[in-house]
C-alpha cells in the first residue's frame, strides 16, 4: 500500500468525522475533550523540569547566606542584611533587614531600591494577607510601611510571602550569623551535591505514575463513539470499500478527533497555566512564566497523541468484522488470552530484577531498566483487567432486575468496561507501589533532633548581646506561654587572644539550670561544674584543667579575626558539681553552669540566649503571639516549633512534588471519567428510552448503571492493589529497604479511586435522567 491510497483514505475518515451531522459532532467533541485533557496534563508534566530550573535559578539569584569566617570590609558597594523569616500559620514568610553602607549598594533581585528605615517592598501575597482582616498579629510582627512590591524575579512562586525592610544599627558576624555584610546577592561559587541514587530512582518513578494513567485515558478518547461508527463503516462496505480501506478510514476518523484533542489540550494548558498564578498547593506556587514545557517535548507530545490514535484504532479494529450488511459484534467473540497478557509484567519485574539490594551504596539505578521495567508493570494492568472482567462477569449469576440488566450489558462489552477504569487502575496501582516506596525509605531521609516537644513547645533563638533575661520576662508574659525559661551561653577560655582550651559557660536562674541539669542545692550566686556524657573524654579533660578552683579565665576571648570582650574571671573555690539530665532542654551542654550574679556584669553583653517556652494548647494563635512577641524583643531573633525529627528537605520536596501530581492526575480521572460515561449514555440512549417505554422504572435503570460502574471498578482496584503492593515490594528490594506494608496508605489510595467514581456517578445521573424518556425513541 503507497503512502498517497493511506493520506487518501485517512483524509476521507478525517472529512466523514467533520460532516457527519450532529452526531459526529457530539462525538467528535467528547473524543477531544477526552484527548483534550490528557494533553493539558503532558503539557503539564512536561512543563515541570523547567518550573524546578526557574526556582532554583530564583533561589540562587537571591542568596545571601555567605557561611563564610571572614566579611568583607565596609566600602559604598556593600550592604548589611538579616534574616527575620517567620510563620504565619504553618505559611513561612520570608523577611529581610537591609541597611546599605555606602551609595551604591547590592540590590536584591525584584528591588528597585533599598527600603529607607520603616518602610518596606514586599510580595503581592503578603500585602493582600497584611491588608486582611484576620492578620492583625502579623501587622504588629511586620511594623513596617509598605512602599512597593517585589518584583517577580525575585520570587519563587505569585503566592510567595516575602519582604526587605529597611534597617538601621545592624550589626554583623562573619561565620553564617543572621546579619551579615554583602557585596553582591547570589551564590558566586554554587556547590554541586552529590546526587543520591534513591531520590533519582524515586523521581523516575514518580513521573512514570504519573503519566501512565495519562497514555490510558488517551488511548480510551480516541475509541469514544466506537459502536456508531463502526455501523457507518458497514455503509461504506456497502459501496465498494474494502476492510483494509475501512480500517484506515476509521483511523483518520480517529486522527481528527486526536488532532482537535491537541487544540483542546492546548487550550486547557494555557487557561490552567494562567490560573496557576492565582492558585496554591499544599503551600507551593508558580508562576504562569515558569510553565514553559521544552519544545522537543511539545514536539513529541503533538507527534505520539496523533500516532497513538491512529495505532490503537487499528488494533481496536481487529477485533471487528465490519461487512456491507453489518458489524459482526453480536457474535459471542473469542475468550480473551491470559498468557501473552502475563509476559507485560514478567518482562517488567526481569528488567528490574538485576537491580534488586542495589540500594544507595552501588552507584546509579539504570534509568531505562526503571522506567522500561515500570512501565511493563503499569501496562499489565490494562492487558489483565479486560481478561479478568470477563473472566469474573461471565460466571455472574441472577439477582435483581437491575442487577440482569448491568450483568447482561457487561458480558456484552466488558472490553468497553474495562476501558473505562483502566485508568484508575493504573494510577491506583502506580499510588500504592509509591506510597510503600516513600514510606519504606522514610526514616533513611528522617532523623532524630534530640528535642522532646512535651519539654518544650517552641525554642527562640536570640542574636548576641541580647537582653536575654528580660527577654524571658516578655515571653512570660505572652498571651498562650504557660512557662519561659531563659538561658545566655559563652564561652571562657585559659587565655585573653586565641586560646588553646576553651569551655562552654551556661547563665540562668536557678530554676532555668534545673531544666539543664540536676542540681545539689542552687541560690543566686553559685556556678557549677556539668560534664556531659555526649562529650568525649579528651574534651572533658581538658575542660576540667582549665576550669579549676582559683583559676583565672577570660569570658569571650579574641580570635584572630574577631575581637572579644575578654572578661576575666577567677574560678570560684566552692564551684559544685551538676549531673546532666537526659531530657536537658539545652542539649550537648557542658562546663560551667553560672546564675547571674555569679557572671561578671561586663560579659553580659558576650551572650547569646535561647528561650525555651511551653504553650498552651486551649489558647488560639498561642504560636502566633510567641512569634510576635520575637519580633518586638528582637526583629532578628528566631523563633521556632520542636519536633521529635525532622526530614530532609529534598525528599519533603520530591513528595510534596507527587501529592500535586496526584491530585492532578484524579481531576484528570474524574474528568475523563465523567466524558467517558456520558459517551456510554450517548451511545445507549435509545436502548434506555425503549426501556423506559416498556415500563422499566427509572430508579432500575439508574441502578443498573451504578452496578455496571461498580463491578468494573472493584475488579480494577482489586488488581491495582496486587500489582501495586507488588511494584512496592520490588522497589523497596531494590532501595535495599526492608519491606513492609503501609495497609492504611493501601486502603487510602483505593478508596480515593473509588471515591472518584462515586463522584463521576452521582454527576452522571442527571443527564441519565434527561435520557430516559420515551421521546428518545423519536427519529428523523
Amino acid at each position: 500500500m503507497n503512502v498517497r491510497q493511506w493520506g487518501r483514505d485517512l483524509g476521507m475518515g478525517i472529512r466523514f468525522a467533520f460532516t457527519g451531522g450532529r452526531e459526529g459532532w457530539v462525538r467528535m467533541l467528547l473524543t477531544a475533550v477526552g484527548v483534550g485533557l490528557g494533553v493539558a496534563l503532558l503539557l503539564l508534566t512536561t512543563s515541570l523540569p523547567n518550573v524546578l530550573t526557574a526556582r532554583h535559578r530564583v533561589e540562587e539569584a537571591r542568596q545571601d547566606y555567605t557561611f563564610s569566617a571572614t566579611l568583607p570590609k565596609k566600602a559604598d558597594d556593600t550592604v548589611l542584611i538579616a534574616a527575620t523569616d517567620t510563620t504565619w500559620h504553618s505559611r513561612d514568610v520570608r523577611g529581610r533587614l537591609l541597611e546599605p553602607e555606602g551609595s551604591r549598594p547590592p540590590l536584591p533581585p525584584g528591588v528597585s531600591r533599598v527600603p529607607a528605615k520603616g518602610e518596606m517592598v514586599v510580595s503581592p501575597a503578603l500585602k493582600e494577607l497584611l491588608s486582611s482582616d484576620g492578620a492583625k498579629l502579623l501587622r504588629e510582627r511586620i511594623p513596617y510601611r509598605i512602599t512597593g512590591t517585589i518584583g517577580d524575579s525575585g520570587l519563587i512562586g505569585s503566592r510567595e510571602l516575602a519582604y526587605y525592610a529597611g534597617a538601621e544599627g545592624l550589626v554583623p558576624r562573619a561565620g553564617g550569623a543572621r546579619v551579615e555584610r554583602l557585596t553582591a546577592f547570589g551564590d558566586p561559587h554554587p556547590t554541586v551535591e552529590k546526587a543520591d541514587p534513591v531520590l533519582i530512582l524515586m523521581m523516575l518513578v514518580v513521573f512514570v505514575v504519573l503519566l501512565m494513567p495519562v497514555a490510558v485515558f488517551i488511548a480510551a478518547a480516541v475509541r469514544f463513539g466506537g459502536e456508531r461508527r463502526d455501523r457507518r463503516l458497514a455503509a461504506l462496505r456497502l459501496v465498494g470499500s474494502d476492510s483494509r480501506m475501512t480500517r484506515r478510514i476509521a483511523s483518520g476518523e480517529a486522527l481528527a478527533g486526536a488532532l482537535l484533542g491537541l487544540v483542546v489540550g492546548s487550550g486547557f494548558f494555557l487557561a490552567g497555566r494562567q490560573a496557576a498564578g492565582s492558585v496554591e498547593v499544599m503551600g507551593e506556587s508558580f508562576f504562569p512564566g515558569y510553565l514553559n514545557p521544552s519544545p522537543l517535548l511539545v514536539a513529541l507530545v503533538a507527534v505520539a497523541v496523533p500516532a497513538a490514535a491512529v495505532l490503537v484504532t487499528l488494533l481496536a479494529m481487529r477485533g471487528v468484522v465490519v461487512e456491507p450488511l453489518g458489524v459482526v459484534r453480536a457474535a459471542k467473540p473469542a475468550r480473551r488470552r491470559l498468557w501473552w497478557r502475563l509476559l507485560l509484567p514478567l518482562a517488567g519485574l526481569g528488567m528490574l530484577y538485576p537491580m534488586l539490594g542495589k540500594g544507595r551504596s552501588h552507584g546509579d539505578f539504570n534509568q531505562y531498566l526503571v522506567t522500561g521495567g515500570v512501565l511493563l508493570l503499569l501496562v499489565g494492568v490494562t492487558a489483565l483487567l479486560p481478561w479478568l472482567v470477563e473472566a469474573v462477569v461471565a460466571r455472574l449469576g441472577s439477582g435483581g432486575v437491575s442487577w440482569q440488566l448491568a450483568v447482561r450489558r457487561l458480558q456484552l462489552s466488558s472490553g468497553t468496561a474495562a476501558r473505562m477504569v483502566n485508568g484508575i487502575a493504573v494510577a491506583v496501582a502506580g499510588a500504592i507501589a509509591l506510597q510503600m516506596l516513600f514510606a519504606g525509605v522514610q526514616g533513611q531521609y528522617t532523623k532524630e533532633t534530640g528535642r522532646d516537644p512535651n519539654r518544650a513547645s517552641m525554642e527562640i533563638d536570640l542574636p548576641d548581646r541580647a537582653q536575654v533575661t528580660a527577654a524571658g520576662r516578655e515571653f512570660a508574659a505572652t498571651r498562650g506561654v504557660r512557662t519561659s525559661v531563659a538561658l545566655s551561653t559563652g564561652s571562657v577560655a585559659d587565655k585573653r587572644r586565641e586560646p588553646d582550651n576553651l569551655a562552654d559557660i551556661t547563665v540562668g536562674d536557678c530554676t532555668a539550670l534545673r531544666e539543664v541539669a540536676h542540681l545539689p542545692s542552687c541560690r543566686d550566686g553559685d556556678a557549677f561544674l556539668l560534664n556531659s556524657p555526649q562529650f568525649d573524654s579528651d574534651y572533658v579533660a581538658r575542660m576540667r584543667a582549665i576550669v579549676r578552683p582559683g583559676h583565672q579565665l577570660y569570658i569571650d576571648p579574641s580570635a584572630a579575626q574577631d575581637r572579644g570582650l575578654e572578661v576575666p574571671w577567677k574560678v570560684p573555690a566552692g564551684l559544685k558539681k551538676a549531673v546532666y539530665r537526659k531530657d536537658s532542654l539545652q542539649q550537648g551542654v557542658a562546663g560551667v553552669l553560672m546564675t547571674p550574679s555569679a557572671l561578671p556584669g561586663r560579659a553580659v553583653p558576650s551572650l547569646s540566649g535561647r528561650v525555651f517556652v511551653r504553650l498552651d494548647a486551649s489558647v488560639p494563635d498561642a504560636e502566633e503571639y510567641v512569634r510576635t512577641t520575637t519580633a518586638k524583643v528582637d526583629p532578628v531573633a528566631n523563633a521556632y516549633n520542636w519536633a521529635a525529627t525532622e526530614q530532609s528537605d529534598k525528599y519533603t520536596s520530591l513528595r510534596t512534588g507527587l501529592f500535586i501530581g496526584a491530585i492532578c492526575v484524579l481531576a484528570l480521572i474524574g474528568a475523563s471519567l465523567l466524558v467517558s460515561q456520558l459517551e456510554q449514555l450517548r451511545e445507549r440512549r435509545k436502548l434506555l428510552s425503549a426501556l423506559v417505554a416498556f415500563g422499566t422504572r427509572r430508579r432500575t435503570l439508574g441502578l443498573s448503571v451504578l452496578w455496571q460502574t461498580a463491578v468494573p471498578i472493584a475488579l480494577g482496584l482489586l488488581l491495582a492493589s496486587a500489582v501495586g503492593l507488588t511494584l512496592g515490594a520490588v522497589l523497596l528490594k531494590m532501595t535495599a529497604t526492608p519491606v513492609a506494608v503501609d495497609w492504611a496508605s493501601v486502603l487510602s489510595m483505593t478508596g480515593a479511586g473509588a471515591a472518584v467514581v462515586l463522584a463521576v456517578t452521582v454527576l452522571s445521573l442527571p443527564p441519565l435522567l434527561r435520557l430516559m424518556r420515551p421521546e428518545g425513541l423519536r427519529t428523523e
